[in-house]
């Protein structure tokens, strides 16, 4: 296998395991050991936690290497206020664009942090601004562990999800808005128990 390959492969798998909460909050990197995980050089796997520290989902430290971010209540709090702010502007320069192919509700069978992340991106894109697009990608990356621990906690997520995708082929503008603004008060409400299953969660798997 090539080095473009292999890198790819090694940023690829990194990154799935950071987004499906496989790894517990605060958790040490060994690029070491990722390297004999994921059958690798250690060379790659740097390279992929210097990019995925780049996207806001690893971070250094000096003198200890590499680490998931910490997550707690307030921090969780503040990044569900910053995505709903961002698509409350998109939706401010909301300009219609031509479907992809036919409108429907989310697709049931994706898990409800990618229905979550794709509907998201889609209210986003519709914005003049492409910011707004670009932001959202990465605080969907930033909130896909959450959002998949956010189904043992939250009942229903999949109707809220598809009143929100049908409010938005009607382009009812205020619905979206009561709905955006609705999602993100009810996971503010729950933000301390997401914290507390995010760590459950990645007590599960081996360290590494």
């Amino acid at each position: 296998m090539n080095s473009g390959a292999t890198a790819e492969r090694v940023y690829d798998a990194l990154k799935h395991r950071i987004l499906h909460a496989h790894v517990r909050p605060g958790a040490r990197l060994d690029p070491a050991v990722l390297a004999e995980l994921l059958v690798s050089s250690v060379t790659p796997v740097r390279d992929a936690l210097h990019m995925l520290t780049g996207e806001g989902l690893v971070e250094t430290r000096i003198g200890e290497g590499f680490h998931l971010p910490q997550v707690d209540e307030p921090g969780l709090k503040d990044l569900y206020a910053w995505n709903a702010a961002i698509l409350i502007l998109a939706c401010r320069g909301w300009r219609p664009m031509p479907p992809a192919r036919p409108a429907s509700a989310p697709d049931e069978s994706a898990d409800s942090a990618d229905q979550t992340a794709a509907l998201f991106l889609r209210i986003a894109r519709h914005s003049t601004n492409a910011e707004h697009g670009r932001a959202i990608v990465q605080a969907n990356d930033r909130l896909h562990a959450a959002r998949r621990v956010e189904a043992l906690i939250l009942p229903d997520i999949g109707s809220e999800l598809a009143q929100l995708a049908t409010a938005c082929e009607q382009t009812d503008m205020s619905g979206i808005r009561q709905l955006l603004s609705a999602y993100h008060r009810r996971r503010v409400r729950v933000a301390a128990e997401v914290v507390r299953q995010l760590y459950r969660a990645g007590d599960v798997e081996p360290p590494i």
